[in-house]
């Protein structure tokens, strides 16, 4: 096996066992990854265009999530307003209930980052960060993250 190909199915291994996880404990809240993770970024940097959302989201490629934000606007987590500067254009934000479950969310979230923390401790870890956003910054999906980074650097703690 090439280097390349042990990274790669690695990388899946980790993600699926990740999103089994997450998906597992999401199951109890209704809510799949996806959403979750809207919800989420929506917490962070609301309020977002449905393309500034789409910008931010792993889950999602390309800028424009519509059918998932229809969803989550239908069971009452997201609002849509027409933005007041331009009204060809909506704003959206969380809802009481989304800001709620958001919070829930991210309550899962902190409990599987333990989890990976437990595994890495004593790891030397940077250096396998650099060259995993090496790798994703190559494609849409890391480029998503990257902005999100970027984001939450620019904003207080």
């Amino acid at each position: 096996m090439t280097p390349a190909e042990e990274l790669r199915y690695l990388i899946l291994a980790i993600q699926r066992e990740g999103n089994r996880l997450y998906a597992a404990d999401l199951r109890p809240l209704d809510l799949t990854p996806s959403q979750a993770e809207t919800l989420r970024v929506l917490a962070d940097h609301q309020p977002l265009s449905v393309s500034g959302l789409g910008e931010l989201l792993v889950c999602e490629t390309g800028d424009n999530p519509s059918r998932l934000v229809d969803r989550l606007v239908r069971t009452g987590l997201i609002n849509r307003e027409p933005d007041p500067t331009d009204r060809r254009h909506v704003t959206l934000t969380l809802t009481p209930a989304g800001s709620e479950l958001a919070r829930r969310v991210a309550t899962v979230e902190e409990r599987l980052h333990h989890t990976i923390e437990t595994l890495i401790t004593g790891q030397p870890v940077e250096p396998t960060l650099a060259l995993l956003r090496t790798l994703a910054n190559a494609f849409p999906a890391g480029q998503a993250l990257a902005r999100r980074r970027e984001h939450r650097k620019g904003r207080p703690s």
